[in-house]
């Protein structure tokens, strides 16, 4: 067994990755954490998916990529530039909803909102307002967050914020965790009440 992608990439992947090095982001998710998102996206069937922090949308690619023709999927980011290079290739898919803003604003105005899968990979759903993202998860969902493992892009103190949401997560008991020392490291939960 390797950790090759033997799935195919997404048709608008290679556009978004070049547009992506090309706009300087260097916080895009890996291709190992994306195949895992088109992977789990297509268990969810119907599904409801949300996105907190599209970047320039690789990574929604591969969830587009999993979702079934019934799934929609929002997703957010509060860069208007990056989420332009999504737009161009990937906003023409009804399924998707882009929105431009902040991730705390769009939290607090969709409370009542919930969700069958998120990928959060931003501050807000990840280190800020976990507990009213995790409000919007349903039981059964999937909770994803990826770069658990230091980064070189990471800020001093950084190491510290990534252990205590982990010591966190482990402390809910309504999650059921997995984390994974695999690709940038990634914590996958599902809600189980």
């Amino acid at each position: 067994m390797t950790q090759d992608i033997v799935q195919p990439v997404p048709q608008a992947y290679a556009a978004i990755d070049e547009q992506t090095r090309t706009a300087g982001f260097s916080m895009a998710s890996d291709i190992h954490t994306c195949s895992l998102l088109k992977t789990l996206a297509a268990s969810k069937p119907g599904g409801h998916f949300l996105e907190l922090g599209t970047g320039t949308g690789l990574s929604t690619a591969w969830i587009l990529d999993g979702m079934d023709e019934g799934s929609t999927l929002v997703s957010i980011d509060n860069d208007a530039d990056f989420l332009k290079i999504a737009e161009d290739f990937l906003g023409k898919d009804p399924r998707l909803s882009l929105v431009h803003t902040d991730g705390a604003d769009w939290i607090n105005e969709n409370r009542g909102e919930v969700f069958d899968y998120i990928f959060a990979d931003t501050w807000h759903g990840k280190y800020l307002m976990l507990d009213e993202t995790l409000t919007m998860l349903k039981t059964g969902g999937f909770y994803i967050i990826d770069d658990m493992m230091p980064q070189p892009n990471w800020p001093e103190g950084h190491d510290d914020k990534a252990k205590n949401l982990v010591a966190y997560l482990d402390s809910r008991n309504d999650l059921a965790l997995t984390k994974q020392v695999w690709a940038t490291g990634i914590i996958l939960a599902v809600k189980i009440k």
